[in-house]
């Protein structure tokens, strides 16, 4: 595309006229428009232009300085922008669209609730509820950076220049002001750094009321506290930005077992409270909904890159029609995604780097769920919609998993008996997957859990099934894309084992596996590398046992463990409502001698009995627990419609 001229916008422009001056609305949609293109000294000529559509372009940025100060409505749709600041230039903007720029993330729309002042509309709906949260967020950060300018001040040295710390103080604002959710904090630090810089600049007046976001007449009865959080409905297959919940209140305790310090290395009980508890998967948003059951969570990947403390407090959870994103440290669901008819049964995440048209790249962290339907759904969470949908088994899918070398490769298992390893590549222009089918691997039994093999993750994978454990060769370099299991994994101890199902499967290390079945009463500690030292050419292999852990001897199945390799810790719920923790962590050091009898968990958090509709919730099973890598939160799923959030304190 050309530059903009003068015969174009007159092409383009309403009404039809010779003077540029009396364009009223004008429509620059689908011209392959970059942000060079938008000639200020041009577009600056549109004194009378109220509406202006520069949907289906190319656009990463708008120029700081268009002339328009008289814009009513403007639309972005589907374009590349990674930043709104420059929309400020329009004061007067009422109706803002910027759908489909997979860049701009809820920080986004909150700026944009910040910099424009009489908005009303942003993405055809109402702007009045994120102008409001725009308005909390203002009070409390004011606050925050007066109250650590104070504490700042008393500390400055009097005789050290005024430059140096403002500077230092800017920066201190910067780093140690923090409120509301971890996915706001690019927002939050954006306007602590510009309260921080008001505050210098005046001397170290008081931030006035008058300089917080004001939200528009209209908005003031629309929006009130929430002071009690409700599920709002909202049409299918629409994300939800920031909604209300409908929160259970807990409990003012919850009572542990506790283990004491082993003699032989093992940790003393962790400690942990219970912080919340969130019913946000409620068929037709019924605050009476405690039957959907809830079955998997996965904490999103930290986005600090090659940060070695780097976690994230950022949880996707599924159960029912529903996948759901909350912030832990807040309880907000950030997100939600609805899709009538779907149960989701598993959700996964990978971080995916994107090159725009114009080269840039850009990280994506993205998330897939599956159920019932047999369907793959990718969602940019952040970017607030539906990339694409998969059609990958006939039946439903049972789980998935991202390869941990590869981040486009993953794995599908479903009660098709059959595991697929999907490459869904990156997205197009349009930002659409085509994803390519790699391998198929056939089960004798329906696959439960997936655990590509820590050391060696592009050579095997391991599943946990109704019928056992089994593992296969998925190396890519091997001519056949259809295989059977290479090996299947036996419990030797007990004969028994063999045949049993295996519904909980995760390494725990680089080489120690932790699985369980039903019935049992134990999670397993087995060697990877000793089991698979001894297969030769045996396609039934012993696993070499390392420590048996005691958990319940519930004959019911589908309570999924998972681990903290980075703490050494063993995480799994029961059909009490409990969650069993192991401190194995000596184990890996220095494997004792075989016990006659399973070790106690470290620690047993016991079901804290929250309230709902007024009567407490006394009886329920955790289906599965996941805690982030740092292990600063706990997240348990119930059969009973219930997130439960748990803090180390």
């Amino acid at each position: 595309m050309a530059p903009l001229t003068r015969r174009l916008l007159f092409q383009r422009g309403r009404p039809k006229t010779n003077n540029l001056g009396k364009i009223r609305s004008l429509d620059l949609s689908g011209l392959e428009l970059r942000s060079e293109h938008l000639d200020p000294n041009l577009l600056g000529r549109l004194k009378q232009l109220k509406e202006l559509d520069l949907s289906n372009n190319l656009l990463e940025t708008l120029p700081a300085n268009l002339g328009l100060s008289r814009l009513l409505i403007l639309r972005c749709t589907n374009n590349q922008l990674g930043d709104v600041t420059a929309l400020h230039q329009f004061p007067d903007l009422e109706e803002l669209s910027l759908e489909g720029n997979p860049f701009l993330t809820v920080n986004d729309n909150l700026k944009v609730c910040f910099l424009l002042p009489k908005l009303r509309k942003v993405n055809g709906k109402e702007a009045a509820s994120a102008c409001s949260q725009v308005e909390n967020l203002d009070r409390e950060l004011t606050y925050r950076v007066t109250a650590h300018w104070e504490k700042f001040m008393a500390t400055v040295n009097p005789e050290e220049e005024a430059d140096k710390f403002q500077t230092d103080f800017v920066t201190s604002a910067i780093r140690d002001v923090h409120y509301g959710p971890e996915s706001l904090s690019e927002f939050t630090q954006w306007r602590v750094q510009m309260i921080a810089e008001k505050l210098v600049a005046s001397g170290g007046a008081q931030v006035q009321e008058a300089d917080i976001r004001k939200e528009p007449p209209q908005a003031a009865a629309a929006s009130k506290p929430r002071c009690r959080a409700v599920a709002s409905k909202r049409p299918d297959n629409v994300p939800l930005d920031l909604p209300s919940i409908k929160r259970v209140c807990s409990s003012p305790a919850a009572k542990t077992e506790d283990k004491p310090v082993d003699s032989d290395g093992g940790q003393a009980a962790l400690h942990l409270e219970p912080l919340h508890f969130l019913q946000c998967h409620s068929r037709n948003n019924s605050p009476k909904d405690l039957e959907t059951q809830l079955w998997a969570c996965a904490f999103e990947p930290a986005r600090e890159e090659g940060h070695s403390g780097a976690t994230s407090q950022t949880v996707a959870t599924c159960g029912g029609e529903a996948v759901c994103v909350i912030d832990c440290q807040t309880g907000i669901v950030l997100h939600k995604y609805k899709v009538p008819g779907e149960e989701f049964f598993s959700v996964a995440w990978t971080a995916l780097t994107v090159v725009t048209q114009a080269g840039h790249k850009k990280r994506w962290n993205m998330l897939a769920a599956a159920g019932l339907r047999g369907m793959i759904r990718l969602l940019h969470v952040r970017a607030g919609f539906c990339c694409s949908v998969i059609r990958a088994h006939k039946k439903a899918i049972a789980t998935l998993c991202f390869s941990p070398t590869h981040e486009t490769h993953l794995f599908t298992a479903s009660y098709d008996k059959r595991i697929i390893l999907w490459d869904i590549g990156v997205p197009n222009h349009e930002y659409q997957f085509q994803a390519s089918q790699l391998l198929m691997l056939n089960c004798s039994s329906v696959p439960l859990r997936l655990c590509p093999v820590a050391p060696c993750p592009d050579d095997f994978l391991i599943a946990g099934c109704e019928g056992g454990c089994c593992c296969w060769d998925v190396r890519l370099d091997q001519p056949k894309k259809q295989r059977v299991c290479e090996v299947e994994l036996i419990f030797s101890e007990d004969s028994k084992m063999s045949g049993q199902r295996v519904d909980g499967l995760a390494f725990v290390s680089d080489d120690v596996v932790a699985s369980k079945g039903s019935g049992q009463g134990v999670i397993y500690l087995w060697s990877w590398s000793q089991t698979w030292a001894g297969r030769d050419s045996r396609s039934v292999l012993p696993v070499v046992i390392l420590a048996r852990l005691q958990w319940s001897p519930t004959n019911l199945a589908y309570f999924s463990l998972s681990t903290c390799p980075d703490k050494n810790l063993v995480l799994c719920g029961d059909e009490e409502g409990s969650v069993w923790i192991y401190d194995v962590g000596h184990l890996l050091k220095q494997p004792p001698p075989l016990a006659a009898t399973p070790q106690a968990p470290t620690q047993i958090l016991k079901w804290p009995q929250p309230v709902a509709q007024g009567q407490p919730v006394t009886k329920t099973m955790v289906n599965t627990v996941v805690a982030n890598a740092a292990f600063t939160y706990l997240t348990a799923l119930t059969d009973s419609n219930i997130v439960s959030i748990w803090r180390s304190c």
